[in-house]
């Protein structure tokens, strides 16, 4: 992984003086990479004496729960005094990991608004950041926003700083964000990474049993009636969708996480080479898409969601009604796979 050496010393003169008020954000619903790359990076300034805040606008899955570090992250929400957005307001530094658009921290981008002073850095592997940072690492090769963590903390302060919990952090985020090491971008040096990681102890069959096989039985449930009952198929276009309302959530007593990996699924299917998940909440609808090959969903993501993300993960947001929603990806299905084909 190639990091910028100017951009390196940079960072380094940003870090340099001590005891700095630095706070680490990262995204809305954040996932194992968001955290694991978040406490991570919290760890390592922590050690280098800055007093710092690691915070999410909401609260991480419950499957997540048991990482040494997790106490470490704050929860915008649920932060009832103020504290988290005070500090956030006044932090000398802050560091964005594992997205680049502001408008992904949802209510605590009003925190981010209000301190004008502070250098903003980006830590991220999405494509088209804006430009709005002060510095950014933005590396969009990276299997994961914990490998370009990894090779940071490497970079900034060797090997040594991979300490057991940092460790734990980072194989969390590289772990999930790749599908259990199964997506695209596993090289060579992402392995010689884990490499590392697993020297300092870390146990890993435990890591993926707490993260794979610690669901509630609702999540089993609402996945058994997704596939059997929601689940729909546009054979001529090798598309696939699943629509979940707010009812359906409320009736296998839902909890944060309990959809992920949902939109995955339609992908076995050998035929299906694009598949689309509809998560209802109170204010939109969540639109996650999925493929495999040269199916573009960032593309799509962004033409027809307002979304965006990589070639064969993203997206996007709709506030429309399920039914419209559903019409909408349809008849851009139809579109997008009508393009390609006269393309070819």
């Amino acid at each position: 992984m190639m990091i910028d050496r100017n951009d390196l010393e940079r960072l380094k003169r940003l870090l340099a003086p001590g005891g700095q008020r630095i706070a680490v954000v990262a995204h809305t619903n954040p996932d194992g990479d968001a955290i694991g790359s978040a406490l991570a990076w919290r760890r390592l300034l922590a050690g280098m004496g800055h007093e710092v805040c690691c915070a999410v606008p909401n609260r991480y899955p419950a499957f997540l729960g048991w990482m040494t570090d997790i106490g470490h992250l704050r929860i915008f929400r649920e932060d009832t005094d103020g504290e988290v957005a005070r500090f956030i307001a006044e932090a000398d530094l802050i560091f964005c990991l594992d997205f680049n658009q502001i408008e992904r921290l949802e209510g605590m981008s009003a925190a981010i608004a209000a301190n004008t002073r502070a250098r903003r850095v980006l830590i991220d592997h999405h494509l088209n950041p804006p430009a709005i940072y002060d510095l950014q690492f933005s590396v969009p090769a990276a299997s994961s926003t914990s490998f370009l963590v990894y090779g940071l903390i490497v970079a900034l302060a060797g090997e040594k700083a991979v300490d057991y919990a940092t460790a734990e952090s980072l194989y969390v985020g590289m772990m999930t964000d790749t599908g259990n090491f199964s997506f695209s971008n596993l090289t060579p040096e992402l392995y010689r990474a884990v490499a590392v990681l697993a020297e300092r102890g870390i146990d890993i069959p435990a890591i993926h049993n707490n993260v794979y096989n610690s669901f509630s039985e609702g999540r089993i449930r609402l996945l058994g009636y997704a596939l059997n009952r929601k689940m729909e198929i546009m054979h001529p276009y090798g598309a696939a969708y699943i629509s979940l309302t707010e009812r359906d959530l409320r009736r296998f007593r839902f909890q944060i996480g309990d959809s992920e990996g949902f939109v995955n699924f339609p992908l076995a299917i050998r035929e299906v080479s694009m598949s689309a998940m509809f998560l209802e909440t109170k204010n939109f609808i969540r639109v996650s898409l999925r493929s495999r090959g040269d199916v573009d969903v960032n593309v799509f993501a962004r033409r027809y969601f307002d979304g965006g993300g990589h070639r064969n993960a993203a997206g996007g947001k709709s506030f429309l009604p399920m039914p419209e929603t559903v019409e909408r990806f349809r008849a851009a299905v139809e579109e997008f796979f009508g393009e390609r084909s006269g393309a070819e």
